[in-house]
C-alpha cells in the first residue's frame, strides 16, 4: 500500500496509508478496527493525521474508558491500553495539569468533565470557569461528553450531577463528585474512586477565575458506613475506603457541614444524568463539541493552530473516528479547531468532539500479532505525557 512519506522518523510499529490530503486507504488493526495516516493541508502548514476507524456494528468491537484506576492520577495511553487489553486508544479529556497560581497546592491530574467507565460514574464536571484547555465554543459546557450507550451507539450528550445529602439537619444539594474544583459555596463528595491525591485543590479558585486564591472557609466530614466518623477544618488526602465518602465544603457549604456531629447518620446519594439520551452509557469522556449534524458549531476558532486529538461519530452512531495529529517538528503547527471540525467531516463524521491536545495528543495501536500497542504519532513533547483518561478500543476474535 502506498504510504505518506514522513519527514521525521516514524514511531515504532507505525503503518502509513492513504494519499496526501485523502483519508482513504487504511490498514486493518483488528476485526472492525482500521488505522490510517495522511497529510492535511492547512492554513498554517501541513498537518499529519493518525486515525482509528472503529466499526461499532461489529459485535466483536467495543469502546471503553482508559483510566489509571483513580480519578486523581495519570498514566501514559500506551500503558493504560496494554493493561486494559485494548487493541488501540487515544488520550481523552483536558485535566488539572498545573497549580502555579496556588503555591503549595498539589495538581491533582484529574480530568475536567464527567467520566463513566463500564457503566459506572467516576466523576462529574468542574465549573466552566475552572476548566483547563482552550476557550469553550459558545453554547458548550464542561458537562459535554462523548459516550457509547449500552445500545452500542456513539453519541454526544451532556451529563449533570444529581446528588443530595440527607441528615437530621435536613437535605443539602451535592454539587460535586470526585472533582478537582467545586463551585463556590458548595459541597462535593469524594469516594474511593478519587485515589490518594490531596483534596485541597477542590476549594481553590472561583466559578469564573481558576487562578483565584483558595478559600479560607473550608470543612471536611468523613462519612463511614452511613455515620459521621471524622471532621476537619481543611481537606485532607489519602486513600478512601469503599464504605466511606468524604464531604468537602467551601464557604456556605463548609458552614453546613460544621453542623454535622460525629456519630450522626448521613446518607449521600449521587448519579450522573444525561440530558439527551435515555439509553444508559457504558462509557463517557469529557471534552467539547465542534461538529453537530454535519455542520461546524458557530464561533469555532479558526486562527490558533495546535496539535490536537478529536473524535467523530457517524450519523447512525455506528462508526467512530479517533484522530490524533502528529507532533513531529515538521507538522507541529497542527490545525485550528475549525479545521479539526472539517477534518472530522471529511472522514464521514456527522458529530465531532475535541479532546485534549498539545503534548497530550497520543494515538496507540497494536499491530496484528504484536503483544503490545505502539505509539503511532510523534507526541509533541518527545515522549508520551501521562494523562488521566482516554478512549480504549477493544476487538475480540
Amino acid at each position: 500500500m502506498a504510504g505518506v512519506a514522513l519527514t521525521g522518523a516514524v514511531p515504532a510499529g507505525a503503518v502509513s496509508g492513504g494519499a496526501v490530503g485523502d483519508p482513504s486507504g487504511n490498514t486493518r488493526i483488528a476485526p472492525g478496527v482500521a488505522y490510517r495516516d495522511y497529510d492535511i493541508p492547512a492554513a498554517n502548514g501541513t498537518a499529519h493525521a493518525h486515525v482509528l476507524d472503529v466499526n461499532l456494528r461489529d459485535p466483536r468491537v467495543r469502546v471503553g474508558l482508559l483510566h489509571p484506576g483513580a480519578v486523581g492520577a495519570r498514566q501514559a495511553v500506551s500503558a493504560m491500553a496494554d493493561r486494559a487489553g485494548a487493541v488501540a486508544g487515544v488520550n481523552g479529556d483536558f485535566f488539572n495539569i498545573t497549580e502555579t497560581q496556588h503555591p503549595g497546592v498539589e495538581a491533582t491530574g484529574a480530568p475536567v468533565g464527567p467520566a463513566v467507565a463500564s457503566g459506572r460514574p467516576l466523576k462529574a464536571a468542574v465549573p466552566d470557569g475552572q476548566r483547563f484547555g482552550p476557550a469553550l465554543p459558545p453554547g458548550t459546557t464542561t458537562e459535554d461528553v462523548l459516550g457509547v450507550g449500552v445500545d452500542g451507539r456513539a453519541r454526544l450528550d451532556r451529563m449533570s450531577l444529581d446528588g443530595r445529602i440527607d441528615s437530621r439537619q435536613g437535605r443539602l444539594p451535592l454539587r460535586g463528585l470526585n472533582q478537582y474544583a467545586l463551585a463556590e459555596g458548595s459541597i462535593g463528595a469524594f469516594t474511593s474512586l478519587w485515589g490518594t491525591t490531596s483534596r485541597v485543590r477542590a476549594t481553590c479558585g472561583t466559578d469564573t477565575d481558576r487562578g483565584a486564591p483558595c478559600s479560607t472557609d473550608t470543612y471536611e466530614v468523613t462519612v463511614r458506613q452511613g455515620r459521621v466518623a471524622e471532621r476537619a477544618e481543611t481537606p485532607g488526602r489519602g486513600a478512601i475506603a469503599a464504605d466511606t465518602t468524604v464531604l468537602v465544603g467551601r464557604e456556605a457549604g463548609a458552614r453546613e457541614l460544621r453542623k454535622l456531629a460525629v456519630g450522626e447518620r448521613v446518607q449521600v446519594r449521587h448519579r450522573l444524568v444525561a440530558s439527551a439520551s435515555r439509553v444508559p452509557y457504558g462509557f463517557a469522556v469529557g471534552g467539547y463539541p465542534v461538529l453537530r449534524d454535519g455542520a461546524p458549531l458557530p464561533g469555532l476558532d479558526g486562527r490558533v493552530s495546535a496539535v490536537r486529538t478529536a473524535a467523530g461519530v457517524s450519523a447512525d452512531g455506528r462508526r467512530l473516528f479517533l484522530l490524533a495529529l502528529d507532533g513531529a517538528a515538521e507538522y507541529r503547527t497542527g490545525l485550528t479547531i475549525a479545521e479539526v471540525a472539517a477534518a472530522l467531516r471529511a472522514l464521514g463524521a456527522d458529530d465531532g468532539f475535541s479532546l485534549d491536545g498539545g503534548g497530550s495528543s497520543t494515538l496507540a495501536a497494536r499491530a496484528p500479532g504484536a503483544p503490545a500497542v505502539s505509539v503511532r504519532n510523534h507526541p509533541s513533547g518527545g515522549a508520551e505525557r501521562p494523562v488521566p483518561n482516554g478512549i480504549a478500543v477493544f476487538s475480540g476474535k
